[in-house]
């Protein structure tokens, strides 16, 4: 019986990461979608995908980070990648309204840190 179980477990796993329906980069864990191979091809030659993946910037803030690299870190022109890039990292790495977890309610919280 326990082997049943354990076999079935190996064989749903990997399904569950399969289905993804956005698709992640195996390789730099960046979101699959148009312009992706631009971002993966310009942004981690110098630096971690992860970089970009923990940050969640407006297109302002993105552009403005683009502009520090280029004055100060080595950064090339990117000319015509530039929008196609803005635009992918608009829409997958954007800023969210919601953080990892709602907040506790106030009734769960120790007494006294109310």
């Amino acid at each position: 019986m326990y082997k049943w179980i354990l076999l079935s477990c190996l064989f749903v796993i990997p399904t569950s990461y399969a289905s993804d329906p956005k698709g992640h980069d195996e390789q730099t864990g960046l979101i699959i979608d148009t312009g992706y191979e631009l971002v993966k091809g310009n942004c981690t030659v110098c630096h971690s995908a992860k970089i970009i993946v923990q940050n969640r910037l407006s297109r302002e803030s993105w552009l403005a980070s683009i502009r520090w690299m280029q004055e100060t870190q080595g950064l090339w022109p990117l000319s015509v990648n530039e929008k196609p890039i803005l635009d992918y990292l608009e829409k997958n790495y954007g800023p969210t309204t919601v953080g990892r977890r709602a907040n506790l309610p106030a009734a769960l919280l120790p007494v006294g840190s109310k």
